[in-house]
């Protein structure tokens, strides 16, 4: 007698993840509440389940939802607003003004819209979000059914969502407490970064993260302005200081982290904390290159995040992996340097490791939630395909994402978005282009 499945998935081609290098030819995923319950081969998938769909890939390789281990959605409504500036300028001249003269519930809502339907059009199924109003990014995030890891962002100036370091931490612990039993919704406490953030506030998110078990996400090394201003103002490199404080462990996700020592690496290391690599947004703003690969051969897990539209301009993971891969091979000069298997992994099972939910996500195996992109290899621009796990790195783009489901739900079909139209999210983009821009 067959067993019940909610859903089969029959593709050329499954990537697992785990193990890196595998892939499975002409095999299915069967899906049922939500998860996974076999990788098979499709022959005997069809003998052994009796699906409720069925959805036939005949040309796709079907992955893990990729994981945006860091972005700013809602600072989508500022994309391209100004462009080739260095950090600090591109903050204090252009966005925090703007920030100042705008951010709301509203903004972020409509901005976080924006950004989950091109994360989801993309293949992006969970992202780690930092920003203010985490009511109103929760709720956008669910109106589309995107899974995600919203900040309990602090910063020690105001800003028209708080007042001071104690309201950010009350609204964002309010704000979790209210979302708490969402299936799709976690959160993590967000200090923006050293520069912003004084010791008496890291104190008080050490203690936070210990109590509720919650990651702590963070800036960290993106600039030599930012080391060589805290080696005025503290006598101390920022991770130095922060390890002091009690900040670095296990639970840590240092975002950009471009300039490390050896001993520095050392540190994250020994303490299992994980990093954040945003390569095209180091590249926009002349950051730097983060040492990826030597972290990676120091067992430090690295994920791929995006950062904001503002300073990338894309929420765009296949970008990052292919950046991640090809920038690794130029600052090592090894061109065995992040091979393909890997920057698929950052993209994937290391962003869900990161977060703490790598057993639920981040690969395809029984037992896990069903979160799967779909990219069709059928068009002109993908062929030959000799390798397909080299050609998600190498050649495939977003615009090959056909399909994305989160949960064993359906979120994109045949590249269409199916919570929001076009000409909604449209619409909501003119309202808020007239009012910055004026």
């Amino acid at each position: 007698m067959s067993e019940h499945a909610d859903l089969l998935l029959n593709a050329r081609w499954v990537i697992p993840v785990e193990p890196d290098t595998v892939v499975l030819e002409h095999h299915s995923v069967a899906i049922r509440d939500g998860r996974i319950l076999a990788v098979l081969p499709t022959d005997e998938a069809r003998q052994r389940f009796s699906p409720d769909a069925e959805q036939n890939l005949a040309d796709h390789a079907l992955i893990p939802g990729l994981v945006n281990l860091h972005t700013h959605a809602a600072m989508t409504l500022m994309r391209g607003m100004a462009d080739d500036l260095p950090l600090m300028q591109w903050l204090e001249q252009a966005i925090w003004p703007t920030e100042a003269r705008h951010a709301s519930a509203a903004f972020v809502r409509d901005g976080t819209l924006l950004a989950a339907a091109e994360m989801l059009r993309g293949g992006i199924t969970t992202c780690n979000d930092m920003y203010f109003y985490p009511d109103a990014a929760a709720s956008a995030f669910d109106m589309l059914g995107m899974r995600c890891v919203i900040g309990i962002t602090a910063i020690d100036f105001p800003t028209p969502y708080a007042s001071s370091a104690d309201e950010y931490l009350k609204k964002g612990l309010a704000t979790r407490d209210a979302w708490r039993q969402h299936p799709l919704t976690r959160f993590a406490l967000a200090p923006h970064a050293p520069y912003t953030v004084g010791d008496e506030t890291f104190g008080r998110i050490v203690d936070l993260a210990n109590e509720l078990d919650l990651p702590i996400h963070i800036h960290i090394h993106e600039t030599t302005q930012e080391i060589n201003d805290s080696l005025k103002q503290h006598g101390q490199r920022p991770l130095a200081r922060l390890d002091k404080l009690g900040v670095v462990g296990s639970n840590l996700i240092g975002v950009h982290a471009v300039h490390l020592t050896d001993s520095e690496i050392d540190l994250l290391a020994r303490h299992g904390a994980s990093v954040a690599h945003c390569p095209s947004s180091n590249m926009k703003l002349a950051s730097g290159i983060a040492p990826i690969h030597q972290l990676i051969e120091h067992t430090i897990p690295v994920g791929l995040g995006t950062d904001g539209a503002a300073s990338n301009n894309r929420l765009d993971l296949f970008q990052e992996m292919r950046q991640a891969a090809l920038l690794a091979k130029v600052h090592s000069g090894d061109a065995r340097a992040i091979p393909a298997s890997r920057a698929l992994r950052m993209a994937t099972l290391d962003g869900a490791h990161a977060l703490g939910m790598g057993a639920d996500i981040g690969s395809i195996a029984a037992g896990k939630q069903a979160d799967l992109c779909a990219v069709d290899f059928s068009g002109v621009d993908t062929q030959p395909c000799f390798n397909p796990l080299s050609h998600l790195v190498y050649c495939a783009g977003r615009e090959n994402v056909t399909h994305v489901w989160i949960a064993g739900q359906a979120r994109v079909t045949d590249k269409t978005l199916l919570q929001k139209s076009n000409s909604e999210l449209l619409a909501i983009a003119r309202v808020w282009q007239n009012k910055l821009g004026n």
